[in-house]
């Protein structure tokens, strides 16, 4: 007898670093998109879509995770044999575009766009290979002022978010001020240069590894918690005190006036010329913020900020939640950055070989849809309620279609039950939908022109205090029977009292 093959079945698994995206999430994020989008369009931007793929030359080498294949980018060759990459952020591909649409473009230009981006990163808790970004930049602006707009619009981004003022902050530093640090120390200005990256990127960690970790990132390197090693910079001992003294004094910014900040960098660049011009320009800056009523309550200036990416060359800037809360097991949650920025005025010079000042800033919205969820605030957002018209006469298919579209021409998002199984399996469906509420028309009700409506919140409202059947089959508050003709005010009604429906 013949062996029978055994048929093969593919394991049902998302693969590792990405994740799937359930309706309340995608909803919470088109809603939070929405706001963004309205501060942005606020201030001037346009909307713009580039594509996801790019040639992987013009994408560039900037990415942190050198060790990474690919430098953290997903790539393949196409039929022409060349190389072609998912872009890893929204701002390489504005470059591209720019630079081929140069003299059609009114500069400065002014663009937002949101989308996924992929990175071929180690994934963990929270980090994903796909995220997606919404941006803003602003392309032919030299003028430092553009980058004070950036910061002052990501202010007013988290606050149209609901994040309550003093739980956020804008944090500022500026390449160039670093820059002059490493001068002063005998680090090269190279930005191409591994020893400068490396110090840039592990200063970039202060926040998450702290003081210890951050030193020996700039030493030998560090292990983290799965054994895997980073090399570090090499430098030595005297020259890791400098930057942890630098680094350090960003402790104590938030409590700080920004000028009083700024006096403490100026030893650290001693007489560097382009640390004094990075000081110079974050004196501008300050200006501009207070003018315009932005406090360093809402944004301040902070030496652990560098931002990770090796295309920026001026004022670098990032969003941080400052609350703490607690995940579903009780473990503390500090959420840390969700936004970012800076002035990248070498990125479009690759490609046109002139330079084009640029900067822009970019909120992480994967990042911030998870912090929004855990505020006690208006940040959260509310699930829109489908009401479920129950088919319990397969008969009746068109009476049903009718009530559906009565009611979403009213207004009411709606749906009928399109499965194939009875009343009970269908109630539970309601309840899984989250529905508010249920219509039901049997052929009793049809044959009296009546239709039944189920407030399903209420029902379970009364199901907490009703202790026995009888009690709970006496009980006439959750349920409603209407004639056909009046299913929509009835329906509104009920809606209404939940506070779902304006009424």
């Amino acid at each position: 007898m013949a062996k029978q093959e055994k048929t093969f079945r593919p394991k049902a698994r998302v693969p590792k670093g990405l994740r799937d995206v359930p309706a309340p999430l995608v909803r919470a994020e088109a809603n939070m998109l929405a706001r963004i989008r309205e501060v942005y369009e606020r201030y001037g931007f346009d909307p713009l879509e580039t594509s996801a793929f790019e040639y992987a030359d013009a994408l560039g080498k900037f990415l942190p995770d050198e060790d990474r294949p690919n430098e953290g980018v997903f790539s393949f060759q196409d039929d022409d044999e060349q190389w072609l990459s998912l872009r890893y952020d929204l701002t390489a591909p504005l470059a591209r575009y720019v630079a081929e649409n140069y003299d059609g473009l009114p500069k400065p230009f002014r663009r937002y766009q949101s989308g996924p981006v992929w990175r071929n990163e180690k994934p963990g808790p929270g980090r994903f290979r796909q995220f997606t970004q919404f941006d803003a930049d602003t392309v032919g602006a030299p003028v430092v002022a553009a980058d004070a707009e950036m910061c002052m619009m990501g202010a007013d981004v988290m606050e149209a978010l609901g994040i309550p003022r003093g739980q956020y902050r804008i944090r500022v530093n500026n390449r160039k001020v670093l820059d002059g640090l490493l001068e002063e120390i005998g680090v090269g200005s190279d930005a191409n240069d591994r020893t400068h990256m490396t110090v840039l990127r592990s200063i970039d960690k202060f926040d998450k590894l702290g003081r210890k970790g951050v030193e020996l990132l700039l030493g030998a390197g560090r292990k983290d918690e799965s054994g895997d090693f980073t090399k570090g910079a090499g430098l030595a001992a005297d020259q890791i005190a400098r930057v942890l003294d630098y680094v350090g004094s960003g402790l104590e910014a938030g409590s700080a006036d920004r000028k009083s900040v700024l006096e403490g960098w100026r030893a650290v660049v001693g007489k560097s010329a382009i640390g004094a011009e990075g000081i110079a320009e974050l004196l501008e800056m300050d200006a501009l913020f207070t003018s315009a009523g932005y406090g360093p309550d809402r944004i301040e200036f902070n030496s652990w900020i560098v931002r990770g990416l090796g295309y920026y060359t001026g004022p670098v800037f990032e969003a941080e939640l400052l609350l703490e809360t607690k995940d579903e097991n009780g473990n503390p949650v500090r959420f840390g950055s969700v936004g970012s920025g800076g002035r990248y005025d070498g990125l479009i010079e690759r490609f046109k070989g002139i330079k084009v000042p640029a900067t822009g800033f970019s909120v992480g919205v994967s990042r911030l849809q998870a912090a929004l969820q855990m505020l006690p605030s208006d940040a959260g957002v509310a699930v829109p309620d489908v009401v479920v018209v129950l088919t319990l006469d397969a008969g009746n298919m068109a009476g049903y279609q009718a009530m559906v579209t009565e009611l979403r021409q009213a207004g009411i998002r709606a749906e009928m039950y399109l499965g194939g199984s009875g009343m009970r399996a269908q109630m539970k469906y309601a309840d899984k939908r989250g529905a508010p509420v249920a219509v039901i028309e049997g052929e009793d009700e049809r044959a009296e022109g009546m239709v039944t409506l189920k407030d399903l919140i209420l029902g379970s409202e009364v199901s907490r205090e009703i202790s026995d059947n009888t009690e709970w089959r006496e009980s006439q508050a959750a349920q409603v029977t209407v004639p056909r003709a009046e299913l929509v005010a009835a329906v509104k009604a009920i809606l209404v009292r939940h506070g779902l429906h304006r009424a």
